[in-house]
This record gives structure tokens, C-alpha cells and sequence, in this order.
């Protein structure tokens, strides 16, 4: 904080801040994205029982509160958790143990409770945009006999715009999140050898959490624009692939 507000710029431990921040986020928004598709796809071309109550609960998700999931995460990657704490099932026959992972305050737990977050968001614009597409577009292909699974991937081409939008909206979703974050990652630095901090499990939100807490307010303003000029970059992108789509 010695060079002022500037100074902050470039130090080593606002880019390892980011860099963690990048990682978990978009490693997030990759396993979200696999997961929404599938979701939105078999939600978009099938009707069953309880559809409308599957589609309630994803579009709930959207609006989910963050702490809630990190709470959630937590007991799972515990010590006492399933997963944390490992398992043993057993069976006339058969037998099965998982001795568990520590997972727990890494970047691994970072991206699961983002996952979980995210995966709502993309899976509802998604569907949207799916469903968005003209239907007329599915009954010509089906009836020119086409495989599901090629109608499928035409109606995912033409709805590109509005899955790309979604993508965008479910990595502004994970890169602002603080709740769960916070939770699961512990919110981790060390000193390295020249005596400055790296970023373990810190990402943007939770460092200028901790920084306004302390007091290095040119420190936490740092972080908050390049937040800020991250969400900025985010929703610019999107206002241009919105733009095209309508062209």
C-alpha cells in the first residue's frame, strides 16, 4: 500500500488474486455449462410428469442464496460428510468403501459450490432461448426425418445467441459470488519468498471482503475495479452477441 492506489496495480498479489478468481470461476462455468445443456435439452424436448415442477425448481435456482450452498458443500466435503469423511456400504454379497477427499478449502471446493450456483442460471436461459426457437424448425426436420439428436443440435445452433448469453450470465453469476466461496475455501493466502502474498484460495470478492475488514482500503478499491471492469467486460460481450442474435 507503500506506492498508493496505483501501486496496488500489478503487485503480485492482486494478479494471484485474479488469476484464482479466473480459475474457479471458468473451470465452474465449463462443468455448468456441460451440465445446463443436458438439462435444458431434455427439458426442451420432452414432456413428462413433474416437468413443471423440474423447471420451477431450476428457474428457484436462480435466486438461490450462496451461503446456503456453501453450507451445503461443507457438510459434504467434511470430515463428518460423504465425502469428505469417506463411506462404507455393505450388503449380502457385496461390499463397498470410499475412504473420502480432502477437498476442503481449495479451489476444487470453490468450483463445486460455483457449479452449483451457475448451473440454475445457465440451464433457465438456456431452456429459454431452446424453447425460443420456432417450432416449425423441429417438425421440418423431424418430418425430413432427421435424428433426435441432429434436430436437437440444430435447434441448439440456432438458439446459439441465447446459450452464449446464458453462459455469460452464469459466469457473472460465479465470479460474484462471495457467500459460498468464502465458506468452503477459507478464503487463503502465504507469504512467498520476497515476503508478499499469493492467493490460495482468494478470489476478488472474498479478498475485498477481507481487505475493507482491515482497513487497506486502496487495496480493496484495487480489487473493486478490477471486478468491476470484469463485469463491465462481461456484460459488454453479451450486449454484442445479443445484438447479433437479433440481427
Amino acid at each position: 500500500m507503500n506506492g498508493g492506489l496505483l501501486g496496488e496495480f500489478g503487485t503480485t498479489y492482486l494478479l494471484s488474486v485474479i488469476a484464482v478468481t479466473l480459475q474457479v470461476s471458468l473451470t465452474a462455468v465449463a462443468v455448468s455449462t456441460v451440465i445446463s445443456l443436458a438439462l435444458a435439452l431434455a427439458l426442451g424436448f420432452n414432456d413428462f410428469p413433474g416437468k413443471r415442477a423440474a423447471t420451477a425448481v431450476v428457474n428457484t435456482g436462480m435466486g438461490f442464496p450462496s451461503v446456503v450452498v456453501g453450507l451445503g458443500v461443507l457438510l459434504l466435503l467434511s470430515n463428518q460428510g460423504p465425502i469428505g469423511g469417506g463411506f462404507a456400504l455393505g450388503g449380502p454379497g457385496f461390499a463397498l468403501t470410499f475412504g473420502g477427499v480432502e477437498l476442503l478449502f481449495t479451489t476444487e471446493a470453490m468450483v463445486a459450490s460455483q457449479v452449483v450456483l451457475a448451473t440454475p442460471v445457465i440451464t433457465s436461459v438456456s431452456l429459454s432461448a431452446i424453447e425460443g426457437v420456432d417450432q416449425s424448425l423441429r417438425d421440418a426436420a423431424f418430418a425430413a426425418g432427421a435424428a433426435r439428436r441432429d434436430v436437437q443440435l440444430t435447434v441448439v445452433r440456432e438458439a446459439r445467441y441465447g446459450i452464449v448469453t446464458a453462459v455469460l450470465a452464469g459466469f457473472g453469476r460465479a465470479v460474484s459470488e462471495v457467500g459460498s466461496v468464502l465458506i468452503v475455501g477459507g478464503n487463503l493466502a502465504v507469504t512467498n519468498g520476497a515476503g508478499e502474498q499469493v492467493s490460495l484460495t482468494r478470489t476478488l470478492t472474498t479478498a475485498i471482503t477481507l481487505e475493507a475488514r482491515q482497513g487497506n482500503y486502496e487495496t480493496g478499491i484495487a480489487l473493486g475495479v478490477v471486478l468491476v471492469a470484469l463485469a463491465l467486460g462481461v456484460n459488454a460481450l453479451g450486449g454484442v452477441i445479443r445484438d447479433r442474435g437479433d440481427a
